[in-house]
């Protein structure tokens, strides 16, 4: 059993150092389409601007992605035993895709609203998507913290132990 922990810690911590590095090409790809518009008379700054934007939110959130893995499977590799530490974890992450949905819905509309106004339709509902995930979290968050309330912590300890 203990050499199956340590392979699925390798596997996680693998994994997490690929998102990582596949994050940071992200990046170097957004600057590298900017450099490229300044050299290239024919295109467009802003487009390249705008593009590199969305790319580095991208990988932030990837990368972000990249870092729970090796925090909380690779390093820490064990359950979490508390429900309060659970929820932290959980928030934490949830709230790095919101902050990631919501960026990439406003680089969007700033995008879509230059073109046409038929192509808003798609930031929208990302716009929409990032709000209800928000709310989620938050209901997420009120709900978690009242049944941390209901639940002994000698009981808590028990069960995990």
């Amino acid at each position: 059993m203990r050499s199956f922990e340590l392979v699925t810690r390798a596997a996680f911590g693998i994994a997490s150092l690929v998102l990582m590095l596949l994050a940071c090409g992200l990046i170097v790809y957004g600057v590298s389409d900017v450099w490229r518009s300044y050299r290239a008379p024919d295109l467009d700054v802003g487009v390249a601007l705008l593009g590199a934007v969305g790319y580095t939110v991208i990988a932030i959130a990837v990368f972000d992605v990249g870092k729970y893995l090796l925090e909380e499977e690779a390093i820490r590799g064990r359950e979490m035993r508390h429900a309060g530490e659970a929820r932290r974890s959980l928030t934490k992450f949830v709230s790095t895709i919101v902050i990631a949905v919501l960026l990439e819905a406003v680089v969007t509309v700033f995008q879509a609203g230059k073109m046409e106004i038929p192509l808003m339709l798609y930031p929208t509902f990302l716009l929409l998507v990032g709000v209800l995930l928000l709310v989620g979290l938050g209901v997420y968050q009120r709900l978690s913290v009242s049944a941390e309330g209901d639940v002994d912590p000698k009981e808590e300890t028990e069960s995990n132990g």
